[in-house]
């Protein structure tokens, strides 16, 4: 774990700037509407379960000031890297504590820390400009890139990645999780035409993938409105990281750390995240143990689309804790 005070990091340099630069510009999405859901308070505790670009924990940051603490989270070092960059560059005052490790580790996080209840907690689930543009770990089919899609930029021997996946398992179990994760209606013949194709030749890069996906499906599938490679690509990136499991996991123990009047919010960006959120709130909401804040979920506005294309998908929920 990174621990940071307020004045204890004051590196720069070229070899910094020359890091930042290869960086995209992070823009987070329904910032406004969560600092207004989770209502935060200058002193308050926050944890931020999924840094990535950092944009809301710097957000965040500057709503608790000087007295508060911001406890961030991330799988991936560099994002954890990125954020401290952020942090240093925009003077934040407050005290903040960085871990490298996974959201659904919350409990051992603030363990550690010696916390036991935080004001609010947020989980943005989706991926970072960074994570798509620059990792070069294959979660995007607009490039050619080795087929990982693991959210760590740490890859072990034992690490689960789409290569071993799509090279590796049965044709019945690809076609379920592509269709399971991903939604696709075309999973089997998905499933199919991956496994035909690994025959001759294992599949390593990202291009690999897309190709035979697309020699799959209809042609008028092919020339639709979203690349066809998009939903088998989700349902890899899912199951690689276990998201789902993770989001369920990392509810369970968010709603054990929040203090009387705390809030959770949640970030998804594909119906299946979205409805574990909603029965999970729901759930809550029936076991007294507080109130849905956000009956509908909080939707982009067409300004904030119009500006982040990215935005389009995501949606808000509020859970407050009684």
């Amino acid at each position: 774990m990174r621990t940071l005070n307020n004045h204890n990091n004051s590196s720069t340099g070229s070899g910094q700037q020359a890091t930042d630069n290869m960086h995209t510009q992070h823009i987070p999405v329904l910032l406004q509407e969560v600092l207004k859901n989770i209502e935060l308070h200058k002193g308050d505790i926050v944890l931020d379960g999924t840094l990535g670009g950092g944009g809301h924990a710097l957000a965040m940051a500057k709503e608790i000031g000087n007295k508060g603490t911001l406890i961030g989270i991330d799988v991936d070092s560099e994002a954890i890297k990125r954020v401290e960059n952020l942090f240093v560059s925009h003077k934040v005052e407050c005290g903040r504590f960085f871990s490298q490790n996974n959201f659904r580790n919350i409990d051992s996080v603030l363990n550690k820390l010696n916390i036991r209840e935080v004001n609010a907690i947020l989980f943005d689930l989706g991926l970072s400009s960074d994570q798509l543009e620059v990792s070069g770990r294959g979660f995007t089919f607009q490039k050619d890139e080795p087929l990982e899609m693991t959210l760590s930029n740490s890859i072990k021997d034992e690490t689960l990645t789409a290569k071993e996946i799509v090279n590796t398992w049965q044709e019945g179990n690809l076609a379920d999780i592509i269709y399971g994760y991903g939604e696709e209606r075309y999973s089997r013949r998905i499933a199919k035409a991956i496994v035909e194709g690994r025959k001759f030749k294992e599949i390593t890069t990202t291009q690999e993938l897309v190709e035979i996906i697309s020699r799959a499906v209809p042609s008028g599938y092919r020339h639709g409105k979203i690349n066809p490679a998009t939903k088998t690509f989700q349902a890899l990136r899912i199951t690689v990281n276990d998201e789902l499991g993770a989001a369920r996991e990392a509810l369970d123990k968010a709603i054990m750390y929040l203090n009387q009047d705390g809030r959770v919010a949640v970030i998804t960006f594909h119906s299946l995240e979205d409805r574990l959120v909603k029965r999970k709130f729901r759930e809550w909401q029936s076991e007294g143990l507080g109130t849905v804040i956000t009956k509908k979920p909080i939707i982009p506005s067409d300004e904030e689309i119009r500006i982040n294309k990215r935005a389009r998908s995501a949606k808000l929920r509020v859970f407050k804790k009684q």
